[in-house]
């Protein structure tokens, strides 16, 4: 399987500081998305800390032992910034959605409500589901998905890295296709992207312009949160030439 991945972020249009952090890591088939919480003291630090021990993941021998080191990376985040804020006498904390793929096969694991999506055959599947207050308020049927989006609490998420004291993560794996595109990104993206729009760019561009395209379009909108977007398509055409410029292209 080959990949051709970017990743982008912004601060956006109103906050000073970009709490975001994303990981692209193609030679091994790691990418991931970090957004420190809002609002919060040393997001930016929170979701770089996440970043950071993602980094250090080696080399899968196998998708097992990918999943697993993976696993032990973000509960070693976790503990770590729990201890911080607990030194600190603050709240930190950061979302993450992270995405693996090995063979033909990919997992994703992910706390918070970054999200990840995947373009197949044109139509797109959101693989994630928020943990979020207003999430649980839709599951329930007591609110739509539509009046999710502008209700007062929509930013209030369940999980996060090191903001509790147990971590709990979901997972999410099948087969990749050739032929596959994967979104990952931060909630600024998806508070002003309809998931619909998504999918035109994904489906309509390649990785590095639909992953501009997204960031600009979020810039448009007034961006009022940090945005953060990491787009990979995946092949097996061996005959495939990787164009130059930021986009990383490898062969497993």
């Amino acid at each position: 399987m080959r990949f051709l991945s970017i990743g982008l972020t912004d601060a956006g249009a109103v906050r000073r500081l970009n709490e975001d952090a994303f990981l692209s890591r193609p030679e091994i088939g790691l990418w991931a998305v970090a957004d420190g919480m809002g609002g919060h003291s040393h997001g930016d630090e929170a979701s770089r800390m996440v970043v950071d021990t993602l980094a250090r993941v080696r080399p899968p021998e196998s998708g097992s032992g990918f999943i697993q080191e993976v696993r032990s990376r973000l509960i070693a985040a976790h503990q770590a910034i729990h201890a911080r804020a607990e030194r600190q006498g603050a709240t930190i904390g950061a979302t993450a959605v992270v995405l693996m793929i090995y063979a033909d096969r990919f997992v994703c694991l992910w706390a918070g409500d970054s999200r990840l999506y995947l373009l197949r055959n044109r139509q797109l599947w959101q693989i994630t589901r928020d943990h979020s207050y207003v999430q649980e308020l839709v599951d329930s049927g007591v609110l739509s998905p539509e009046a999710a989006l502008n209700h007062p609490q929509a930013n209030v998420i369940t999980r996060a890295i090191g903001a509790a004291q147990a971590l709990e993560l979901d997972m999410e794996r099948s087969a990749v296709r050739d032929g596959d595109v994967f979104l990952l990104c931060s909630d600024g993206l998806t508070k002003v992207v309809t998931d619909a729009e998504i999918a035109n760019l994904l489906d309509g561009l390649p990785p590095d312009q639909a992953a501009s395209s997204l960031i600009n379009l979020a810039l448009g909108r007034g961006a009022p949160d940090n945005v953060t977007v990491v787009a990979l398509s995946c092949t097996d055409d061996d005959d495939l030439t990787v164009p130059p410029g930021r986009i990383n292209g490898v062969r497993l």
